[in-house]
């Protein structure tokens, strides 16, 4: 089946259909890992997003059933150049193609990927649509002008739990994770280092999670613009003095905002697997995954107590912050991988020993 890929500045691109089929709009982007197509797909923070990989071949080990990082996909559509109509791997339960389809998720396949990629680097990440149904370019690159896009859109309220619920029944220490669309593996991780873990949606009142008695706190990752969330930056306010947190991703944008800061939107984002950032405390370097299109502005922060911890060697943006005196601290990177590098899973143990002297 024929399908198009129609930006907002009239670029268009054709290619075909795999997965389902529709009409679907969205920011597009570019992913730059080279696996790990399945948990990216996954990941709640895409909510919003059309994503386009740089690698050529994908879904050439298929999908299988522990590598999801939430319960079910949440792009609004997945661009590559050649998808692999063959998977094979032990663990494969299902194709992508027949994945994407079953979880109503638009594919398209042969287009030029490098030039889509260098074209998002020049202008920004721009608004599109996917479409396998209208196929008058005009007539797309008309609708897509008119969506909605990210900018001031809270999309965490689409990807998170409805309700509170228990991860697992043992661990030491007691941590609340606030849910903004988080991923899997964070909690695997806080498992493994003896944490017992409750999330919550992201609307729980801080009053609820003071009477949980929680040890630490969790803010996770999540889809959008953080500025549009301003009731979860004033719950992570009303928290800063009274417990431990650590917040990745959205979480440190939301947590830049509590101390006063304000977020900006990145031209293109920083999404992949490979992104160098530099801890300014030990001066050690970690290959991270990334995936955000918006940024704290350091410069807007209280210097006297707050403290820039990590910083992106690719284009010197933010990457990580920690109150001076406070047991709080926050990095923009994702330290739990899935996919990727896993250089920067120490800050979960940094997490446990702030909640182990709190």
């Amino acid at each position: 089946m024929n399908a198009i890929l129609a930006l907002e500045d009239g670029t268009i691109f054709k290619g075909s259909s795999f997965g389902a089929s529709g009409e679907r709009y969205g920011e597009v982007v570019f992913n730059t890992s080279m696996s790990g197509y399945q948990e990216i797909i996954t990941d709640p923070s895409y909510r919003g997003q059309i994503v386009t990989m740089t690698y050529p071949l994908i879904g050439n080990y298929g999908v299988n059933l522990e590598d999801v990082e939430s319960c079910k996909p949440f792009v609004e559509g997945f661009v590559v150049r050649e998808y692999s109509k063959i998977a094979s791997n032990w663990r494969s339960r299902d194709s992508l193609g027949d994945y994407l389809a079953k979880n109503n998720i638009l594919g398209i396949e042969g287009i030029d990927t490098r030039e889509l990629t260098l074209h998002i680097r020049q202008k920004g990440a721009l608004k599109a649509v996917l479409s396998t149904e209208d196929l008058n370019e005009k007539s797309l690159v008309k609708k897509t002008k008119e969506s909605p896009g990210l900018v001031g859109i809270d999309l965490v309220k689409e990807v998170v739990c409805k309700k509170p619920y228990a991860w697992n029944k043992k661990g030491k220490y007691k941590v609340v994770a606030i849910d903004c669309g988080i991923k899997l593996n964070m909690l695997r991780i806080l498992e493994s280092k003896n944490c017992k873990i409750t999330v919550v949606p992201a609307g729980t009142s801080s009053r609820d999670i003071l009477e949980m008695e929680p040890d630490g706190l969790l803010l996770s990752n999540g889809p959008g613009d953080p500025a549009a969330l301003p009731y979860l930056v004033n719950t992570v306010r009303e928290l800063l003095e009274k417990l431990p947190i650590f917040g990745i991703c959205l979480g440190h944008q939301i947590l830049g905002q509590a101390f006063g800061g304000k977020t900006f939107k990145l031209k293109f984002g920083h999404h992949g697997a490979n992104h160098p950032v530099k801890d300014l405390r030990s001066g050690r370097v970690s290959i991270t995954s990334q995936n955000h299109g918006f940024c704290v502005d350091i410069d807007s922060m209280n210097k006297k107590e707050i403290e820039l911890t990590h910083v992106n060697l690719n284009d010197g943006t933010s990457e990580g912050l920690r109150h001076k005196k406070l047991p709080i601290f926050s990095v923009q990177f994702h330290p739990e991988a899935s996919p990727g590098p896993r250089d920067a899973e120490y800050l979960f143990a940094e997490f446990v020993s702030l909640m182990k002297k709190h």
